[in-house]
């Protein structure tokens, strides 16, 4: 499973299209705007909260019990020890972290599927925001923009 979402920033919008309108090799920006957006998202891990700062829910008591905590029989049977962190059971989601990127766009996300349930939430896990402010609409949080149009004009300046 995948998901995909959009982001429509006007104010990143116009700053790309002045970039366009000097060059048409973009890809050295795209790259920069990506690792941003990766380092930004592995931060979230270490700060626990989503893009517009709100920190993440704890764990439920059902999930809370079913951790391999260290020194838990279920730990022994996880290789002896466990993060024991929201979303990091055994890093994977934080170890599929990655961005690709091209002339025209930049790409982040992570190699499990399970990462869109913690992004959107679902009927039985509240939401934990890593990638956008709101998935529904597709936005960025407002530092995560500020970020990206700070690598911009740094782009734009002659």
């Amino acid at each position: 499973m995948s998901i995909s979402i959009q982001l429509e920033s006007e104010p990143v919008l116009a700053a790309l299209d002045q970039l366009l309108a000097r060059s048409q090799d973009l890809a050295p920006l795209m790259d920069q705007i990506g690792l941003e957006m990766e380092a930004r998202v592995s931060a979230r891990f270490e700060t626990r909260s989503d893009p517009n700062g709100r920190p993440w829910d704890g764990w439920s008591p059902r999930t809370e019990a079913s951790y391999p905590f260290a020194g838990t029989p279920a730990a022994t049977r996880y290789g002896g020890a466990a993060l024991g962190k929201v979303l990091e059971r055994y890093g994977d989601l934080l170890g599929g972290l990655s961005h690709t990127s091209d002339a025209t766009s930049a790409t982040i996300g992570f190699d499990v599927p399970y990462a869109a349930y913690h992004e959107f939430g679902t009927r039985h896990m509240p939401r934990r925001g890593l990638l956008t402010a709101d998935p529904d609409a597709g936005t960025l949080g407002n530092e995560d923009r500020a970020a990206i149009l700070d690598i911009v004009a740094d782009y734009l300046t002659p």
